[in-house]
């Protein structure tokens, strides 16, 4: 693992968000941007096809989507009965308002935790003093 320190370092991209939040791969990208640029909600087949990906595959990249709020899943009936699901990218403002909440979260916790790293090694002014003299 990366220090934090290092990784803020590095350029990111716009994308490197749904890695760096969510964990996301490669592929769950390529299907979220495939599922923005289409037309209409896409099922897992038709995604599956347009990834050059197996069925399964392109399944648990839509539940990763899923998972992360980067997507919506809706059922569609047939008028015999049956249904099948369709996937669409949710609103960018939702998807971007989750990941601030996110860092907001994770700032006030890494605040938290500073807070606690200053407490426990905060040298206390006669602490400091024998701490000197002592090197002497």
């Amino acid at each position: 693992m990366e220090a934090m320190i290092d990784y803020l370092r590095q350029e990111m991209e716009c994308y490197g968000l749904m890695e760096c939040f969510h964990g996301l791969k490669i592929l769950d990208r390529e299907v979220f941007e495939l599922l923005v640029a289409a037309e209409s909600p896409q099922t897992v087949d038709q995604i599956a096809a347009a990834v050059d990906r197996e069925r399964s595959t392109a399944y648990r990249s839509v539940q990763r989507l899923i998972d992360a709020g980067f997507l919506d899943r809706e059922q569609v009936n047939y008028e015999q009965g049956g249904y099948y699901h369709v996937f669409a990218p949710r609103d960018p403002d939702v998807i971007a308002d989750e990941m601030l909440r996110v860092l907001n979260d994770w700032y006030a916790k890494m605040g938290q935790l500073i807070g606690e790293f200053r407490e426990e090694y905060e040298i206390v002014e006669g602490d400091a003093a024998t701490a000197h003299s002592g090197a002497d």
